[in-house]
């Protein structure tokens, strides 16, 4: 409805982009139908799913362009940075081009536009290409995680689990829960608090961007999933080396919470 909104106002979006979140695939078939529909690129943005798959195709590889990312707390990391996929060949090249700040051929330093030294250095990417071997591993090992929370957790009154797209499987890159203070009878900021006393660190679901101060007046449509999302969801620790022990600790400290 949005975009045949903007279409039909001749302000046609210049790109979609779609964000994989928490650790899973968004529902390509049905967006790349409205994309085609109306010719619009289609940018994937996949940072947090790296591993994630939809109709056995893995993530980063729908749309003209995927993104990933490698930051520190990512399954596989070399740090910080990233990297762009894409089987267009000129686009390839016009991201290695403004990576590479964006330097014309030439024996000396010429610009004719502005670019960005965005070029992951050799050894850090080795750090991550080890770590690929290993995908697979990572992703079982969050994906035991979650299933961890979500059998402890599972039947208590007010919490809920982000649920698995039946056509994909998640790597449950980050196990968050959403808390009804009206049901539970604690809120969200409540079992934050206390998982702090206990000094365990949790955060709450990202804040969406049209209430980010600096997106103030910018034109959107819809949000209401994504604020209830933010007021009620906790993001748990879910990191490849939690332990058992270190969970169930996490677990029992909210419980203790529920009315």
């Amino acid at each position: 409805l949005a975009i045949q909104k903007e279409a039909e106002a001749n302000n046609k979006p210049k790109a979609v982009l779609v964000v994989d979140a928490i650790g899973q695939s968004a529902a390509y078939e049905e967006i790349e139908a409205i994309c085609n529909e109306y010719e619009i690129p289609l940018i994937e943005d996949a940072a947090e799913a790296l591993g994630a798959s939809y109709q056995n195709k893995k993530v980063g590889s729908f749309g003209r362009l995927g993104c990933l990312s490698f930051n520190g707390n990512k399954i596989v990391t070399t740090g910080g940075g990233g990297m762009i996929v894409t089987d267009d060949e000129g686009l390839a090249a016009r991201v290695r081009h403004l990576a590479a700040q964006a330097c014309n051929p030439a024996p000396h330093y010429e610009h004719s536009e502005i670019g960005y030294n965005y070029r992951m250095s050799n050894l850090l990417a080795a750090v991550g290409r080890g770590q690929l071997k290993h995908l697979e591993t990572h992703v079982n090992r969050r994906r035991a995680i979650f299933d961890r929370y979500y059998q402890a957790l599972k039947d208590l009154p007010g919490i809920g689990f982000m649920p698995e797209i039946p056509e994909g499987r998640s790597t449950r890159w980050l196990s968050v829960i959403t808390i009804d203070p009206n049901l539970f009878g604690a809120s969200r900021e409540d079992v934050r608090l206390a998982l702090e006393a206990e000094n365990i660190e949790s955060r709450p679901a990202w804040k969406p961007m049209h209430l980010q101060p600096v997106f103030a007046d910018c034109k959107m449509y819809g949000g209401q999933v994504c604020e209830a999302i933010f007021d009620q969801g906790l993001c748990l620790p879910s990191g490849t080396n939690l332990s058992k022990s270190q969970q169930d600790r996490i677990v029992n400290a909210i419980l203790s919470c529920a009315n």
